[in-house]
């Protein structure tokens, strides 16, 4: 049972490639190859990181996987040092002469930018616009002179070269998602920025029959129901996506719940997983955990 569910849940972060999602694929390898940074960007759930790794695996180059943060800064993208080691050496080859030698270095630690950029890695840098928009500015370096500078790191050498192999993949949440910064015009004129949507609630009930092994009306009835609570919503802000369907899928093969909408045990599920984001995304003030779970529950009656 343990090996069954570590495999499902392997699968259900996979990329289920359907004829529109090879295309795209394919057009940003393009992109990739001719020397240009991609960018997805798109809501919350609708995929952007897993097509980002299917896009870096495509290239078959080591990857750097990178989550944007507010506390990202350079010690984390350059490097820094982590402390000192010292050597002492005694020489009592001749008796009468004592002579010692200490010496003390520091160390200093690659960060993970510095050493996508030395090695050619394929760097996927996930939600970039939640760091500061002073940290992304070495991408600008990056992208426009081909060089990475080492700002503060007491380097002797003042950057280092872009390996040629190197390419970094962006994604992103629009701009009116909470803890999402601003990042310079300039860094998005030097990518190509793709937009990543919802699929329908029939690729999604496909997505989730083949991630989960799950029956596909039963997958039918899950994204449905989701579909009908993200539509509610006036507010894209981390309404129900292919993320809680599939939440929602997994939990129930896995407990044996069965996919009726009018059971008290698949309710309360649908409930604990939609209602907290369908009341954050169904108005500007948003709507109570009471009122969020009478909309999941009115949803479920009407599978």
């Amino acid at each position: 049972m343990a090996e069954l569910r570590e495999k499902r849940m392997k699968d259900s972060r996979a990329l289920i490639e359907d004829k529109e999602m090879t295309h795209l694929l394919n057009r940003s390898l393009q992109y990739l190859k001719a020397g240009y940074p991609v960018h997805f960007t798109g809501p919350t759930g609708s995929g952007k990181t897993a097509l980002a790794l299917a896009l870096a695996k495509k290239r078959k180059k080591p990857v750097m996987l990178i989550h944007g943060n507010h506390e990202l800064d350079n010690k984390d993208l350059i490097g820094d040092f982590t402390g000192y080691t010292s050597k002492k050496v005694v020489d009592q080859y001749v008796r009468s002469v004592y002579k010692k030698d200490e010496s003390v270095t520091e160390n200093w630690r690659d960060g993970r930018l510095l050493e996508a950029v030395k090695n050619g890695y394929t760097l996927v840098y996930d939600e970039f616009t939640r760091s500061r928009p002073t940290t992304n500015n070495l991408f600008l370096s990056i992208l426009e002179e081909g060089v990475l500078p080492l700002y503060g790191s007491k380097r002797t050498e003042p950057f280092v070269k872009v390996h040629p192999d190197f390419s970094v993949i962006f994604t992103s949440n629009p701009g009116e998602y909470a803890g999402v910064f601003n990042s310079p015009d300039a860094l998005f004129d030097r990518m190509i920025t793709l937009f990543v949507e919802y699929k329908s609630k029939e690729k999604e009930a496909a997505i989730v029959s083949e991630k989960l092994g799950m029956d596909l009306a039963d997958a039918k009835a899950i994204t449905s129901l989701v579909a009908s609570l993200r539509e509610q919503g006036t507010v894209d802000l981390n309404g129900p996506s292919l993320r809680s369907s599939l939440m929602i899928a997994r939990i129930a093969m896995e407990e044996d719940i069965p996919i009726d909408g009018k059971s008290d045990e698949f309710q309360q599920l649908c409930i604990d997983i939609l209602a907290y984001p369908l009341s954050q995304a169904a108005t500007e003030e948003g709507i109570t955990s009471s009122e969020a779970s009478d909309r999941v529950i009115q949803a479920c009656e009407k599978l």
